[in-house]
C-alpha cells in the first residue's frame, strides 16, 4: 500500500483523520491505521487506469449514477461482476418482464457430493439496479462489448461448499432462512444460491448493532436508505455532486466494511479469490483484444472495489493466481421469474425494502431527469412518443457539467464536511400516503376512518422528529400506520405493514416470455393451446375438457396428467375426472396455475426436451436410486404404464423390481406392494392376452420371499399387524397363480406352522391364517374367542385381538361373520363396568389400525343383523342356532320338505322348459321315491363317467348286478367294491 501513501490527492483528508485519531484515541494506535487505510483504499481505487464503478445491489442512487456515467463516458467494453457462464442468456432479458433471475442449474453432479444435487445459482435483476443499466447499454449500443468476469457457477460450489456455514449477509446466501411464510412469492427462487452485485453490509455484528442503535432505525435496510441512499440520491441533482464524488463515497463505504470485517479466514479467502479471478479475466481480455483501459468500465460491488490483493489493477501482479478448471458437472441455463419478496428473502433484506427502492428509483428519475437505459422490446415497457423522446433527450443534456477537476482529486473531504440537506416536508405526498393506507386498510377489513388518516399523518411527522429527520421516510410512515391502524388485531390475511409495502409499489413479480422459455416449456404451452387459456399469466385458470365431443383434447389430458406428476401441488390440479390403470375419463375439469409455477416448469426444461423424456428419467431415477424399495419400483411401473404407455419401460422396471424384492429383508412396504401388484395384475389380465413374464416371476419370487419372512415378521416387534396381514394377503390372493407357476403350498403351511407370535393382534391374525389353511376349524376359532372373553385377565387385551381379526379380513375376507360374532359376543357378555372403560380403546384401536377394512365389517354386520328395530327382539343370531346333526334331513326336523324340493313340484314349468331345451323327456319321479334314488339311477343310466373315473384311479370298472339289491343301487355296490375311489372323491371334496 506504499503506492497509495505517496499520492498527494488526499493529503488534506489524511491530516484531518490523523488529528481526529490523536484527539479521540490519545495518540497513534490502531484507529489511526484504520482511518488512514480507508483513505489509501480510496486513493488506490481512484488512480486505477481502468475506471471502477462501485455499486450496491438494487440501489436507486447507484442506478441513477450508472445511467448518467454511461451517457457521459460511452465505454466500449463493460466488465460486469456476474458469473461468466451466464453471459449468453442476458440477451433473453428483453423477452421478459422484470424482475427475473438468471439461473444456472445442474441436476446431475460430477465432481461434487451427490447429496448436494440439484445445484442451482440465481442472479436476480431488477429495473432499479445498476447492473441492468449496464446490460441494457451494452446490448443495445453498437460496438459495445459486455464481458462477465466473476467466477463461474461451478466455482461458486467449488469454493463455498455446502458443508461450510454461509451467513445470510454474505454475497451468496441460501434462500429460506428469512422467507416470510405469509408471502408465497418469497419462494420463487427455490433453494438456489443467490449471487448479486455489490453486497454492502457490515460483517462485524457489533458494528451493525452500533449503527442501528445510533441511527435510530430497526434494520440494516432502513439504515442504508437513510444514511447512504438518501444523501447520494439527493445530491445527485446538485451541480457540485459529480461522478468522482459518488465513486469516492462508495469506495469509502466499501473500504470501511471491508476493514472492519471479522477475521473469518474462509470468507476472506473467497472474497480475495473472487477479486483475483475478476482482475485476471479482465487482463486476459485486454491483452487478447488490445483495448485501451481508458475505454473500459468495470462495474462491481463497492466491497470488492476497494481491494488490497496484489493482482488488483491493470498493472497488478500476474502469474500468482491460477484459475482451477471446472468440474465435469453439466450446467444448464435459463431465466426464472423473480419478485421483490424473493430477493428480500434470499439476501436477508427487510420486507418491502426492494419495493421502496423501486419507488425511489422512479422518483429519482423524475427529479434528476436522467434518461435510463432499457432493452429494446422489453416486456412491460411504455413506448415514448417522439415528442417525449426529444424532450427527455434535451433534458438529459440540459444540466451543465461541473467544472472539470484533475483526475483523482479529493472530492470526499467536501462531501463529508457538507451539512446534511434538510428536505422540507412534502405535505401533499405524506397526505396522499395517509389517505391511501386508510383506503387499503378498509378494503382489508380494518375499521379505519378519516381520523386514522390524520393520526397517521401527524404520527409520521412525530416519529421523524424523534429520529432527527426533517422528512418522514417510508419506514417512519410504515411504523406510524401500524401504530394508528393495526393496534392489536389483524382482521384479514394482510397486516398493515404488508399493506404499506403494497402501496409503496407492491411486490412486483416478473415473468419469463415465451421466446425466452426452454424448449420443453414452449412445447407444453403449444400442446395445451387447444384449451384456449392464457396459461402464461399468473393465477388459476379453469380448464374444461369434454373429450367425447372434442377428441383432440385427449392429448391435452395426457399432458396435464404428466404435469400433475412432475410439477408441485397446485400447478395442475384435477377437479373432476381420474386416471387409473384401465380407466379413462371422458370429461375432466382442471385448475391450472402454470404461470404461478413458471419456475418449476422452466426447471423441467433443464432435464430434457419433452415432458415424456423428463418423466422417464424421473421414473428411472426413482427406481434405481439408492433408497428405492419394491413399492417404489412398482409405483414407477404403474406410472410408466399409466402416463407413458411404454411396455418396454414397464418391463424393464418390473424386472428391476425382482432384484429389489430379493434384496429386502424387511416387510415395511408389504401393504403398498400388495396394493400395486393387485392393480397391475387386474390391468394385465383385462388388457393383454397373456401376463408379462416379469409379473409372473414377481408373483413366484414374492410367494417364496414372503413365506421365508413370515415367521420372523410374526415375532418382530417392529413389524406391524397391518404389514403382516399384507404379507398373508399377498400369499393367499396370489396362491392360485403361484401354484400354477410351480410354487409349493407346503412352504406356506410350514411358514405358518413355525410362526409363534406374542402380540395379541398377531396371534388373532395367525388363527385366521390357520382357518384359511384348514388346520383350524371355525368351531375351534369360536371356542378360542369365547375363552378369551371368559378369562378376566385377557379381557383388557381383547380389543387387540379384534384388531388382528379385522386385519385378517385382508387375507381371509371370508371371516367377516366370525369377526362380527366376536364383537357382538363382547358387547353381549361383558358387564357395563368392564365394557365402558374398554370401549374407547376398542374404537381407537380399530380406527388407527384397521380403518380401511371397517367397511367390509360393517357390510357383513348389515347382512346378519335385522334391518328393523322391531325384529331385533325376536331375532336369534346365526351363531346361536343349534347345529344340524350329520345324516339328519331338514324335513325330519320340522316335518317340512327342503325348500328346493318343495319349490320344483309346485312350479314344474321351469324344469319342463329346461328339459325340452336339452332334448329330454319331461317325466317327473315318484314323490314317494327315497331321497337320492334318482342320483343312483343316473349313475346306472350313464356308466361311462364312473368307468372313466375308475380307470383314472386304476380300479376295475365292473358293475354289480341287480341281484345285489334293488334296481338302481349299482352305484352303492360300486362304492363298496372300490372304497379307494370313494376315499379319493372325499379327499377332493374336502380340499375344494
Amino acid at each position: 500500500m506504499s503506492g497509495g501513501r505517496e499520492s498527494t490527492s488526499f493529503a488534506a483528508l489524511r491530516g484531518q483523520l490523523q488529528e481526529a485519531a490523536a484527539t479521540f484515541a490519545g495518540g497513534p494506535d490502531a484507529l489511526e491505521g484504520i482511518l488512514l487505510g480507508l483513505v489509501d483504499d480510496v486513493d488506490r481505487a481512484v488512480r486505477e487506469p481502468l475506471e471502477i464503478f462501485p455499486v450496491c445491489h438494487h440501489s436507486p442512487a447507484s442506478a441513477t449514477a450508472m445511467a448518467r456515467r454511461l451517457r457521459e463516458k460511452q465505454p466500449k467494453v463493460v466488465y460486469l461482476e456476474l458469473c461468466e457462464d451466464m453471459a449468453p442468456l442476458l440477451a433473453e432479458l428483453r423477452n421478459c418482464r422484470l424482475p427475473v433471475a438468471v439461473q444456472a442449474f445442474a441436476g446431475d453432479v460430477d465432481g461434487f457430493p451427490r447429496e448436494w444435487a440439484p445445484l442451482s445459482v440465481v442472479a436476480p435483476i431488477t429495473e432499479a439496479s445498476a447492473e441492468y443499466q449496464a446490460i441494457a447499454y451494452a446490448l443495445d449500443t453498437p460496438g459495445v462489448e459486455l464481458v462477465l468476469v466473476d467466477r463461474s457457477s461451478d466455482h461458486v460450489f467449488q469454493w463455498d461448499g455446502r458443508h461450510e456455514e454461509v451467513a445470510p449477509d454474505e454475497g451468496e446466501t441460501a434462500e429460506g432462512a428469512q422467507e416470510d411464510p405469509r408471502v408465497p412469492e418469497a419462494g420463487l427462487h427455490g433453494e438456489a444460491v443467490g449471487v448479486e452485485i455489490g453486497d454492502l453490509r457490515p460483517r462485524f455484528a457489533e458494528l451493525e448493532e452500533h449503527l442501528l442503535r445510533h441511527g435510530k432505525v430497526r434494520h440494516w435496510s432502513e439504515w442504508w436508505h437513510q444514511y447512504v441512499e438518501v444523501p447520494l440520491g439527493d445530491s445527485s441533482g446538485d451541480a457540485a455532486f459529480d461522478h468522482d464524488t459518488y465513486r469516492q463515497v462508495m469506495f469509502l463505504v466499501g473500504s470501511l466494511f471491508r476493514r472492519l470485517a471479522p477475521g473469518d479466514g474462509a470468507r476472506v479467502r473467497v472474497d480475495e479469490d473472487r477479486e483475483r479471478y475478476m482482475w485476471t479475466r479482465m487482463r486476459e481480455h485486454l491483452d487478447a483484444t488490445g483495448t485501451d483501459p481508458a475505454d473500459c468500465l468495470y462495474v462491481c460491488g463497492a466491497f470488492h472495489a476497494a481491494s488490497r490483493v496484489e493482482e488488483f489493477g491493470v498493472g497488478g501482479r500476474t502469474g500468482t493466481f491460477t484459475i482451477a478448471p471446472r468440474t465435469a458437472t453439466s450446467w444448464r441455463y435459463g431465466l426464472i421469474p423473480s419478485s421483490h419478496a424473493a430477493i428480500e428473502a434470499q439476501f436477508g433484506l427487510a420486507a418491502g425494502s426492494v419495493s421502496i427502492a423501486s419507488a425511489e428509483w422512479a422518483k429519482s428519475l423524475k427529479r434528476t431527469r436522467v434518461k435510463p437505459y432499457r432493452l429494446a422490446g422489453q416486456a412491460g415497457a411504455k413506448k415514448p412518443t417522439a415528442k417525449k423522446a426529444v424532450t427527455k433527450k434535451a433534458a438529459a443534456a440540459a444540466p451543465a457539467a461541473p467544472v472539470a477537476a484533475p483526475a483523482g482529486a479529493d472530492r470526499l473531504s467536501g462531501f463529508l464536511r457538507r451539512p446534511p440537506v434538510l428536505d422540507s416536508l412534502d405535505e401533499a405526498e405524506l397526505l396522499g400516503w395517509s389517505v391511501d393506507i386508510v383506503r387499503a386498510a378498509r378494503r382489508s377489513g380494518y375499521l379505519a376512518s378519516t381520523a386514522d388518516a390524520v393520526a397517521v399523518f401527524e404520527t409520521s411527522i412525530l416519529l421523524a422528529g424523534m429520529r432527527d429527520r426533517a422528512k418522514p421516510t417510508p419506514y417512519d410512515f410504515q411504523d406510524a400506520a401500524v401504530t394508528c391502524i393495526e393496534k392489536d388485531v389483524v382482521p384479514g390475511r394482510r397486516d398493515v405493514r404488508r399493506l404499506v409495502e403494497i402501496m409503496m409499489g407492491g411486490d412486483r413479480i416478473g415473468q419469463v416470455g415465451y421466446e425466452a422459455l426452454p424448449p420443453l416449456a414452449r412445447d407444453v404451452h403449444d400442446r395445451l393451446e387447444p384449451l384456449g387459456l392464457r396459461l402464461q399469466q399468473r393465477g388459476v385458470r379453469r380448464a374444461l375438457l369434454d373429450m367425447a365431443s372434442r377428441p383432440e383434447l385427449r392429448a391435452c389430458s395426457d399432458v396435464l396428467w404428466m404435469l400433475r406428476r412432475l410439477l408441485p401441488h397446485g400447478a395442475a390440479r384435477p377437479i373432476m375426472g381420474e386416471r387409473r390403470l384401465g380407466e379413462r375419463s371422458i370429461q375432466e375439469s382442471w385448475d391450472l396455475a402454470l404461470g404461478t409455477h413458471q419456475r418449476a416448469l422452466i426447471e423441467l426444461g433443464y432435464e430434457g426436451v419433452s415432458i415424456e423424456q423428463v418423466l422417464e428419467q424421473r421414473l428411472r431415477r426413482d427406481a434405481y436410486g439408492p433408497g428405492a424399495t419394491t413399492a417404489t419400483v412398482l409405483a414407477a411401473v404403474e406410472d410408466a404404464t399409466l402416463h407413458l404407455g411404454s411396455r418396454r419401460l414397464a418391463d424393464e422396471l418390473g424386472t428391476h423390481a425382482l432384484k429389489v424384492l430379493a434384496a429386502e429383508r424387511g416387510v415395511d412396504g408389504a401393504p403398498e406392494v400388495l396394493r400395486r401388484v393387485r392393480a397391475l395384475l387386474a390391468y394385465y389380465r383385462t388388457s393383454e392376452p397373456v401376463l408379462p413374464s416379469w409379473i409372473e416371476s414377481f408373483v413366484k419370487s414374492g410367494y417364496a420371499h414372503y413365506c421365508t419372512l413370515l415367521p420372523t415378521a410374526f415375532r418382530d416387534e417392529d413389524a406391524t399387524v397391518g404389514q403382516v396381514a399384507a404379507m398373508l394377503g399377498f400369499l393367499f390372493s396370489m396362491e392360485g397363480l403361484a401354484l400354477s407357476l410351480g410354487c409349493d403350498r407346503t412352504q406356506l403351511e410350514l411358514a405358518v406352522g413355525q410362526s409363534h407370535p406374542e402380540d395379541p393382534s398377531k396371534a388373532a391374525l395367525l388363527w385366521a391364517a390357520q382357518v384359511r389353511l384348514g388346520t383350524l376349524s371355525r368351531a375351534e376359532l369360536r371356542s378360542r374367542c369365547d375363552g378369551l372373553l371368559a378369562d378376566p385377565l385377557v379381557v383388557p387385551a381383547y380389543p387387540r385381538y379384534l384388531s388382528g381379526f379385522v386385519h385378517a379380513l385382508e387375507p381371509v375376507p371370508g371371516l367377516a361373520d366370525v369377526v362380527v360374532e366376536a364383537v357382538s359376543n363382547a358387547f353381549g357378555r361383558l358387564p357395563d363396568a368392564v365394557l365402558l372403560p374398554w370401549l374407547p380403546l376398542l374404537i381407537t384401536t380399530l380406527r388407527s389400525n384397521a380403518a380401511e377394512l371397517a367397511p367390509l365389517l360393517i357390510r357383513e354386520a348389515g347382512r346378519i343383523f335385522p334391518g328393523r328395530l322391531a325384529a331385533l327382539d325376536a331375532w336369534v343370531p346365526p351363531w346361536r342356532t343349534p347345529p344340524v346333526a350329520p345324516g339328519v334331513r331338514r324335513a325330519d326336523l320340522g316335518g317340512h320338505a327342503p325348500r328346493g324340493a318343495a319349490l320344483l313340484p309346485l312350479h314344474p314349468a321351469a324344469c319342463d322348459a329346461v328339459a325340452e331345451l336339452l332334448g329330454c323327456a319331461p317325466t317327473w319321479a315318484d314323490p314317494v321315491e327315497p331321497a337320492g334314488a334318482s342320483g343312483v339311477a343316473l349313475l346306472a343310466a350313464h356308466p361311462a363317467a364312473c368307468d372313466a373315473v375308475a380307470g383314472l384311479l386304476g380300479c376295475d370298472g365292473g358293475w354289480a348286478t341287480d341281484s345285489g339289491g334293488p334296481s338302481g343301487r349299482g352305484g352303492s355296490v360300486l362304492t363298496v367294491r372300490h372304497p379307494e375311489s370313494a376315499q379319493a372323491w372325499e379327499a377332493v371334496l374336502a380340499r375344494g
